[in-house]
């Protein structure tokens, strides 16, 4: 069953993990939705994640889900950006991807049934 995550960005710009490489790399509203998207649809940058770890071979593979069906779209309000996700990814993943992209920069504002 898929899940609708509202998601806001109080200030693009720091919406960033504290790995460079695994972080957002956007400015703008669609870019943020497109690496999202991504990274929820793909184990790439989990892949990624995984083989910067101590032992790749202990990481727990359920964080490797994916939903080749998510989706993400975005809107520029103001100074904030604002994603609404569409994903059957489970909660716990999509944090996780999340804290690997935006670090601690994200609010969940809502979560409901898609």
């Amino acid at each position: 069953m898929a899940t609708r995550y509202y998601i806001r960005l109080p200030e693009p710009a720091k919406a960033r993990g504290s790995d460079a490489d695994l972080a957002f790399k956007s400015e703008g509203a669609e870019g943020f939705a497109s690496e999202l998207e991504d990274a929820l649809r793909s184990t790439v940058l989990f892949d990624r994640w995984k083989a910067k770890q101590e032992e790749p071979d202990d990481v727990d593979q359920s964080l490797a889900a994916v939903d080749l069906n998510s989706t993400v779209t975005a809107t520029h309000k103001d100074l904030e950006i604002d994603l609404v996700v569409v994903t059957s990814v489970p909660g716990a993943v999509f944090k996780h991807r999340m804290k690997l992209l935006a670090g601690s920069n994200w609010q969940l504002s809502d979560v409901k049934a898609a």
